[in-house]
């Protein structure tokens, strides 16, 4: 499903513009996005918690070139762990 899949969705299923809609959209990623940069969580209850974690530094060497061996600085990803009623309707 693309976003702009989902946007009319939700204009269809709440009656709305697909302005409407496509603002409503975008104000939920928009804040689920500001939250996550300040670190916080994002919990949708029957769907799943987004999450910030931290990597650390990493060396990585490419199959069989010692030579060409990169450090990958730290840096944040965000991940995602599935709520149970999600799991239950995917599995």
């Amino acid at each position: 499903m693309t976003k702009s899949q989902l946007i009319a969705i939700v204009a269809k299923n709440a009656k709305l513009t697909k302005k409407a809609a496509t603002d409503a959209v975008e104000s939920v990623f928009e804040e689920m996005a500001r939250s996550l940069k300040k670190g916080d969580k994002v919990v949708i209850s029957g769907f799943g918690t987004f999450y910030v974690n931290t990597v650390d530094d990493k060396e990585v060497v490419p199959f069989g070139r010692e030579e060409n061996r990169q450090v990958i600085k730290k840096h944040r990803v965000v991940n995602f762990r599935v709520g149970k009623p999600l799991k239950k309707a995917v599995w």
